[in-house]
């Protein structure tokens, strides 16, 4: 990807650069954000990629001091024309901005803009460039990531040469009437409680470049009003000129007049407010003003203040190997404390029986949920069940050739001993789980939702507390055990049923002939997508459709995001993409009814005395596979109960959505009048922003990992990090699990979240790291589905399974491998991908 939309959401540290991927971020949060887009780093590469140059600069770099390199490497990029096809499309970009319309053209490197480095100043910015001097201004700023300062800087801080690349942000020009920097807090003393504006006329390089004093003012954050104002002597300013800008003299009338008056100035600090509640960390933003209108045109982290932040790393407490699959799709968020609170709660009720003494099963990396498969891989060795691996990789997908799970630091015999006991409990719990499940199940909606209506309208905080401890966390609790007996039910039904039906009939016939799990009642993984047809057709109002599918979404997990139920915009949005869509969820339903009957016909005329032995065998399936995800959907309802408790006592405390950054067991205290919310909210705050700020991290993690030394990699892998060294190597092919059969061509849409689903047009091929339920409504538009993370039973499988859509899940490289817009081959039979066209 060459060059990408300003606001476009894989414009990350990665492809955008640090200045990129944080001005991608304003955008789409609303912010006003001059129009714009980016030339990638995949440019950058491909243009030091071609005669040696790469080589050429780092040989450079080898042979001479900083200062005597970077004239060298000035000059070899000086020497180079760009690819043709790379300015034809930047070109392109800029046409859309208008007719010779006046950019700016900034440097936005990947080791810039990091919570701990700012590298502010390193690279170069070019104004006021039209027509095809962009293409030479480009080529400029790429020159500038080896000035010698920037070679010096990078030095100093530890970042590898070799490692970095070089995006570049074009925007429009703002003919700016005054410009300058803001601080949401005071840069010399840290205050937070004050915003400091420097403003000059003209742009706002004469002030970030020291070349002038500014105006000073102070606004009070809590009163919104200026408590200090100081006007500068403003001797000169920068201006447009025909070819670039210039510095001039400022009109003595204005040289002591204040660039902004109160009201502008308390008007500019809210914009600066609202950018700092969105980065969860102190800013410094530069600002400009044309018309009495704000522009913002970057806005980084300050550096220098003392931002203190916790660690949420799990990966810190030994050498295991960790994966974000199976439940770590239904959970794809940075979690609030919070959520993580309630999370372990859910583990702890729901896989009890995985647990080992001393042994987490589940982690915390970087705000992210994590799954320790050095106890899963432990405990079947321990237990001689070394060749049951390969039904672990049908739940937690592949692992790559020749990887070597370290194993937990403990003897075999501690682990038996710690084993049997749980499998006994576990055995007693399924058992009475499953004999309560018909009832629990047959009251479930109704309970919860009461439970929800009552969290919401308590009249006080003891009442409150009382709900939880008495009614809620008993009901949550009792929907975990729920979950863990219909997961367990059968033993390994739901694996050793599918490898047997594929032994005997094939890949496409078996898949087919397991089809059919929504036929006996609706499969929960489908029922939003059911919900919205019924919906569209009027068989039900938008409030029976909240009440029995607004719990299911795709941060379902999360309490601090509001539920599809609670978002009308949401359900609107869903409602116009179907519109659209060229088969509905109940022809494609139907077309797989019929497919399915076809392969059960072939098979009982090959296999007539096998015929009624396999179809109780496959219906035991279904039913496994139904019990499951209703008993997890379920879960999820009783998630929006708990959402509801934990917005109702900040309502009733006062503190608000501070508790979404405290522990279930803290808002409990809270409640009870045992103390305010500990003085760590701010700083859990700006670490879950810290967290949140950054990529989302590889699907496998071996050893100790630092997510934010991670995503400054230029060269990091989205499939596997391992502390160890060396690794599996990168494939240059994309395969994975046979998700769906069938062969398609189409072109890929690589979607990085469903919030994009709108940019996945009928008939292409939608290529993401993962989806859960949240994704299922845009499942019919697509031709086939790609996925990074899964496994036969992950929800991409299983939905695809049900409406007749070849997948391939679990390849772990797709997203890096497959362009977007490139025309792809799918073939869910065999399990690849085939690259067609760039």
């Amino acid at each position: 990807m060459n060059v990408l939309p300003l606001h476009d959401a894989a414009a990350d540290l990665a492809l955008a650069g640090g200045k990129g991927a944080s001005l991608a971020r304003l955008a789409r949060a609303g912010l006003p954000v001059p129009g714009g887009f980016h030339i990638t780093t995949d440019a950058y590469r491909d243009f030091v990629s071609r005669d040696g140059l790469h080589g050429l600069i780092m040989r450079a770099l080898a042979d001479a001091s900083p200062e005597q390199a970077a004239p060298r490497i000035a000059a070899l990029f000086a020497g180079r024309e760009m690819p043709p096809e790379t300015a034809a499309e930047i070109l392109a970009a800029y046409a859309e901005l208008g007719d010779d319309t006046p950019v700016a053209v900034r440097s936005s490197a990947t080791a810039e803009d990091l919570p701990e480095m700012s590298f502010a100043g390193q690279q170069d910015t070019y104004l006021n460039i039209r027509g095809e001097a962009l293409l030479d201004a480009v080529r400029r700023c790429w020159a500038s990531l080896w000035t010698a300062r920037a070679i010096a800087y990078r030095a100093g801080n530890g970042v590898p040469h070799d490692d970095v690349a070089l995006a570049v942000v074009v925007q429009e020009l703002v003919p700016a009437d005054a410009a300058g920097v803001l601080f949401t807090a005071d840069p010399v003393t840290g205050e937070r409680g004050k915003v400091v504006i420097n403003a000059s006329w003209g742009l706002g390089e004469a002030v970030v470049g020291g070349q002038v004093t500014p105006d000073v003012v102070v606004v009070d954050r809590a009163g919104g009003e200026v408590v200090e104002e100081r006007v500068g002597d403003k001797a000169v300013m920068t201006v447009r000129t025909p070819g670039g800008t210039r510095e001039e003299p400022v009109p003595e009338e204005l040289r002591h007049r204040p660039v902004l008056d109160r009201a502008q100035a308390v008007r500019l600090a809210r914009i600066g407010t609202r950018i700092e509640e969105l980065y969860g960390t102190a800013m410094d933003v530069e600002w400009a003003a044309h018309d009495g209108a704000f522009f913002i045109v970057q806005a980084r982290p300050v550096t220098g203040l003392r931002q203190p932040v916790e660690e949420w790393n799990d990966s810190l407490t030994g050498d295991y190997l960790w994966t974000g699959a199976n439940l770590g799709e239904a959970i794809p968020d940075v979690m609030t404390p919070c959520t993580w609170s309630l999370v372990q709660i859910f583990i702890h009720e729901a896989m009890s029986a995985s647990a080992l003494p001393g042994f987490d099963l589940v982690g915390n990396i970087g705000g992210r949920f994590y799954m320790n498969l050095s106890v899963v891989f432990s405990m079947a060795r321990a237990l001689g069940m070394q060749g049951r691996i390969s039904a672990t990789e049908q739940v937690f997908g592949k692992l790559p050739p020749g990887l070597d799970v370290p194993l937990l630091p403990t003897s075999r015999r501690r682990i038996i001993k710690a084993v049997l006991p749980l499998a006994l409990t576990l055995r007693r719990r399924v058992a009475a789980g499953l004999e309560r499940m018909p009832g629990f199940l047959a009251t479930a909606q109704r309970r919860c939702t009461e439970l929800r209506e009552r969290a919401a309208t308590a009249a006080t905080a003891g009442e409150l507390a009382e709900l939880w401890e008495q009614e809620l966390l008993p009901y949550f609790v009792e929907s975990c055990r729920m979950l863990e007996a219909a997961g367990r039910q059968g033993g390994s039904s739901l694996v050793w049923t599918r490898d047997r039906l594929r032994r005997m009939v094939g890949e496409t016939d078996a898949e087919a002939m397991l089809t059919g799990v929504n036929s006996d009642g609706e499969l929960a993984s489908l029922g939003p997508l059911v919900g919205l047809e019924k919906l569209a057709r009027g068989e039900i109002d938008r409030e029976a459709f909240a009440l029995a599918y607004g719990h299911r979404g795709p941060h379902e997990f999360e309490v601090s995001v509001a539920r599809p139920g609670e978002d009308p915009d949401w359900i609107d949005a869903q409602l116009a993409a179907m519109s659209d869509t060229p088969h509905d969820a109940d022809r494609l339903l139907e077309r797989q009814r019929e497919a399915r009957e076809a392969a059960w016909a072939r098979f009982e005329k090959r296999r007539p005395v096998k015929a009624a032995k396999m179809r109780r065998r496959v219906s035991r399936w279904n039913a496994i596979v139904r019990d499951r995800e209703t008993t997890r959907s379920e879960v999820i309802r009783a998630f929006w109960a708990l959402r509801a408790f934990v917005r109702r006592a900040g309502e009733l405390t006062g503190h608000g959505d501070d508790l979404f950054f405290l522990s279930i067991q803290e808002i409990v205290a809270v409640l009870r009048g045992d103390g305010a919310p500990p003085a760590e909210v701010a700083v859990r705050r700006a670490t879950y922003e810290r967290y949140a700020a950054l990529p989302a991290y590889p699907t496998l993690i071996v050893g100790r990992f630092d997510p934010v030394r991670w995503a400054a990699d230029p060269d990091r892998r989205g499939d596997i990090f391992d502390a160890r060294g060396g690794g599996a190597p990168v494939s240059d092919t994309v395969t994975g699990f046979p998700g769906a059969p069938g062969v398609v061509e189409g072109v890929a849409r690589v979607i990085a979240g469903p919030e994009d689903g709108d940019r996945l047009a009928p008939g292409e091929i939608l290529v993401t790291t993962l989806t859960n339920i949240g994704w299922t409504p845009m499942f019919p538009r697509a031709a086939a589905v790609v996925t990074d993370m899964g496994a036969p039973l992950s929800h991409a499988s299983i939905v695809a399974r049900e409406l007749g859509i070849p997948a391939v899940v679990g390849t772990g490289n797709a997203t890096m491998r497959l362009p977007d817009g490139a025309r792809i081959r799918v073939d869910g039979e065999r399990g690849t991908v085939e690259l067609l066209t760039t």
